[in-house]
Order: structure tokens, then sequence, then C-alpha cells
């Protein structure tokens, strides 16, 4: 009786074990893809795209917005779909700009919602 408890125990075991790595590497895998996309070539244009929207000078040395960096720490999976990126504007953590990236039906990267610091918010309405 003992013996068949143990037994039934490490197999249970065993099982949690293998589902917890599994639901894990999927986890790694996700986090992986969901930066690659945020680094992309294609997602680097959303970004500039909707920088020149808040600012029409942005990116030119003229505008408020001078550059942006990707806050790694920021990409994370948006529970409505797509992913959300944070933009670091000018290197200071205050001055932000974040956005939801998503595909559309033919797979093209597009920004699907997002938003900006109220710092640079009341930058740009200075400008």
């Amino acid at each position: 009786m003992k013996k068949k408890l143990i037994i039934i125990l490490g197999i249970a075991v065993s099982i949690i074990l293998v589902l917890g790595v599994k639901f894990y590497m999927d986890e790694k895998k996700l986090n992986k893809e969901m930066i690659n996309v945020a680094y992309s070539e294609e997602a680097k244009k959303v970004y500039e795209k909707g920088l020149k929207e808040l600012d029409p000078k942005a990116l030119t040395g003229e505008g408020v917005i001078e550059t942006y960096e990707i806050d790694k720490q920021s990409i994370e999976h948006n529970p409505m779909g797509g992913i959300n990126v944070t933009l670091q504007v000018n290197g200071d953590s205050d001055l932000y700009v974040f956005f939801v990236l998503n595909n559309t039906d033919d797979k093209k990267i597009i920004d699907d919602g997002g938003g900006n610091s109220a710092k640079l918010e009341k930058l740009l309405e200075e400008e």
C-alpha cells in the first residue's frame, strides 16, 4: 500500500514538473518573439510615424522629440491582444510614449492604441 502511494506520488510530481518546464519554455519563446517584433524594422516605422504624429518635427533635431529608445522591460503581451511597448524619449524616463503593436489580417504591424506621459504632453503643448 505504501509502495503504491509513493509510486503514484512520484508520477504526479513528475507530471507537474514536466508541465511546469513546458509552460516556462513556451513563455520564454513567446517573450523572445515579442522582443523580435518590438525591435523589427517594421515596428520602427510604426514608432517613428506615431512620434511624428505627436510632433511633426520629431527626430529632426528641431522638435521636442529628438531621440527614442525602446524600454526592453516594458515589452509584454497585451491582454486585449498585441504587444505593449514603451519608448523612452530623449533619454528621460519621465518622457515616454507607449504603443500597442498588433497585426492586420495581412500580417502588417500597426499601432493599435497607446499614449504618452503627461510630462511629454505638456512639452508638446508648449511647443
